[in-house]
């Protein structure tokens, strides 16, 4: 699980020197479900919070998502590339406010 969160990469890479994918994928799902990493990650936050190295600025109250401006992000695109991306957006918007998809799903394997 450590290669996995470390490298990004798909639980189907794992290299085989870790056992079988499925297993190891099975395995985090049962740790998740059991609340495994909650617990370590409160262990590991007390832990720094009594030697004093938690820093409660960083700390998110609200996890509500916020989108940020490409430039924050410090991406740069052309413009119309931004043009494209706000249209794209705004239409997307305006089809969820109508309470309907913007476009239909297709059935699997079909193009």
């Amino acid at each position: 699980m450590i290669w996995r969160f470390k490298t990004g990469g798909q639980w189907r890479e794992m290299p085989t020197e870790f056992g079988a994918w499925s297993t190891v994928h099975n395995r985090f799902r049962q740790w998740r479900d059991a609340g495994v990493f909650e617990a370590l990650l409160e262990g590991l936050i007390t832990e720094a919070a009594k030697r004093g190295e938690v820093d409660l600025s960083l700390v998110s109250i609200d996890s509500t998502p916020a989108r940020a401006h490409h430039d924050a992000a410090g991406m740069h695109l052309d413009e119309d590339v931004v043009t494209a991306l706000e249209k794209a957006a705004a239409e997307e918007e305006k089809a969820r406010s109508k309470g309907r998809p913007r476009r239909a799903k297709r059935a699997r394997g079909r193009k």
